[in-house]
């Protein structure tokens, strides 16, 4: 993904889920598309895990995102 929403949530007592939801949400209205990739710094994975997937959007584990943000748009097309 070279283009995407950057998003920033640090509450604590938000799970990954909830943030996800809001940041797809967002960008839906936003750009009128629904995101299927979703970049996270690794240590906001449970688990030590490097990828997951919420419905349709996948989830992966990216170490050059900043803890509490969340790069979300659409993988690009190999």
């Amino acid at each position: 993904m070279h283009t995407g929403m950057l998003w920033f949530d640090n509450d604590p007592r938000t799970t990954l889920s909830v943030k996800i939801q809001k940041a797809m949400d967002h960008y839906r209205q936003k750009f009128g598309r629904v995101p299927d990739l979703c970049l996270v710094h690794p240590s906001m994975m449970d688990n030590g895990q490097n990828q997951l997937e919420l419905g349709k959007l996948i989830i992966r584990s990216y170490r050059p995102v900043t803890p509490g943000h969340l790069w979300i748009g659409i993988e690009d097309q190999k």
